[in-house]
């Protein structure tokens, strides 16, 4: 009798989620997940977290198909050759197939002060600091949100709506992504909210301090506390296991999310980088990524070609408080257009789709091969002119989380 296949997917959020659940679609796959926290964290309502209005945090038990064996653990280090992996416990773990989705954390701010006197939001763990903080300090004491992606404009929003005096430091556009009809209504929002808007190249943090943000321009930025929100990092995991990446770290695959160094390593999600061409960092692309590696590795076990990426992206939507929201509407080159849905029917869409990915995600566990949306053409013809003057290496700068 065949023996069972092992997989090991390596990173409990959306992607890896997605991936470890469709995974069970066969009997004869044992599927373990590694992550390093008990429970499923909802990245995109840690604002919500921050602001006291919501949680972030999910029982897998909610999410996860109760095939799949969790292992709350952290990986030190792949053994590409001997298909193994080390963990932070001192225990080992071995794997015929391997997804590899550990997502992004917190970049180095690389502006001085940051690191020491800035409060990151790209994790659990770092929205659990800084609540307690903001619920020490006066709702009328300064608070400065560094970034105004979608993380930045989120938590700007929230604080404004809970009474707090908040100035919003973008460092060049309000919501880069938007198309500007969008990006003049959240402007407007944030205004109505009381949120100081600072956009331009001089309004760029080049300095923190205990009590105050400085900008290009040399203006000083009273701030008893501040929220670093610009960019994300990713694990250096693939990195110091001899795996190749690009200069961010992500994982180099090919359009099937294969790693090139090695067919049984598949990535999904902010710590792939297919083609050398990364997505937006958001779970609108690290779902598909999930589904789309997942089948990758359920292709091979069947003797079958995989399929290439067809990455589907549609809108993004940011929430502006609990009562507005927009929806920013897109191409399938995930280039925003001069359609949106604001207001409260914004903030309502914005809930849904929160509401959505967890179902996503439960339906996959309960029904494995029931999510198709990764089978949505993208647009694929873009991909492949731009993988005509890519080289291996390519990078491309990390972007704010987002739905």
């Amino acid at each position: 009798m065949a023996e069972n296949t092992d997989v090991v997917v390596i990173g409990g959020g959306y992607a890896g989620v997605m991936a470890a659940n469709r995974l069970t679609l066969r009997g004869d796959v044992n599927v373990t997940l590694v992550n390093p926290r008990p429970s499923f964290v909802h990245r995109i309502r840690l604002h919500q977290l921050v602001g006291g209005t919501g949680e972030a945090v999910v029982e897998y038990r909610e999410v996860l198909a109760g095939r799949v064996r969790l292992v709350v653990d952290s990986v030190e280090r792949i053994d590409a050759p001997g298909r193994t992996l080390a963990l932070a416990s001192g225990g080992t773990l071995a794997y015929d197939y391997l997804v590899y989705a550990v997502g992004s954390a917190s970049a180095d701010p690389g502006v001085p002060g940051a690191a020491e006197f800035a409060h990151p939001l790209a994790s659990l763990e770092e929205a659990r600091r800084l609540r307690p903080v903001l619920d020490a300090t006066p709702e009328t004491a300064p608070v400065t949100v560094v970034g105004a992606g979608p993380t930045g404009i989120e938590t700007a929003a929230e604080l404004a709506e809970a009474g707090r005096a908040v100035t919003l430091v973008c460092g060049g556009l309000l919501g880069p992504y938007l198309h500007p009809k969008g990006r003049r209504s959240v402007a407007a929002r944030l205004a109505r909210l009381g949120v100081v808007v600072l956009d331009g190249a001089g309004a760029k943090a080049t300095e923190v301090t205990p009590d105050a943000v400085r900008l290009a321009d040399g203006r000083e930025l009273p701030s008893r506390v501040t929220v670093w929100t610009v960019g994300f990092g990713v694990p250096d995991l693939a990195a110091r296991s001899g795996l190749r990446t690009d200069a961010l770290g992500r994982l180099l695959t090919d359009e099937t999310l294969t790693s090139v160094d090695d067919e049984r390593i598949v990535a999904a999600g902010d710590a792939a980088v297919p083609s050398g061409l990364a997505l937006r960092m958001s779970c609108q692309a690290a779902m598909p990524m999930g589904a789309r590696a997942a089948d990758t590795v359920l292709s091979r076990l069947a003797g079958e070609r995989p399929a290439d990426l067809k990455q589907p992206f549609g809108a993004q939507c940011v929430s502006l408080g609990r009562d507005e929201g927009i929806f920013q509407f897109a191409n399938r080159s995930d280039v925003a257009v001069g359609f949106h849905i604001d207001g409260g029917l914004g903030a309502k869409v914005k809930e849904a789709i929160c509401s959505s990915v967890l179902k996503h995600l439960a339906d996959e566990g309960s029904k494995p091969g029931a999510y198709r949306l990764h089978r949505i053409p993208g647009d694929t013809r873009r991909r492949r002119v731009l993988q005509a003057g890519a080289g291996q290496g390519g990078t491309s700068a990390p972007v704010e989380q987002s739905a």
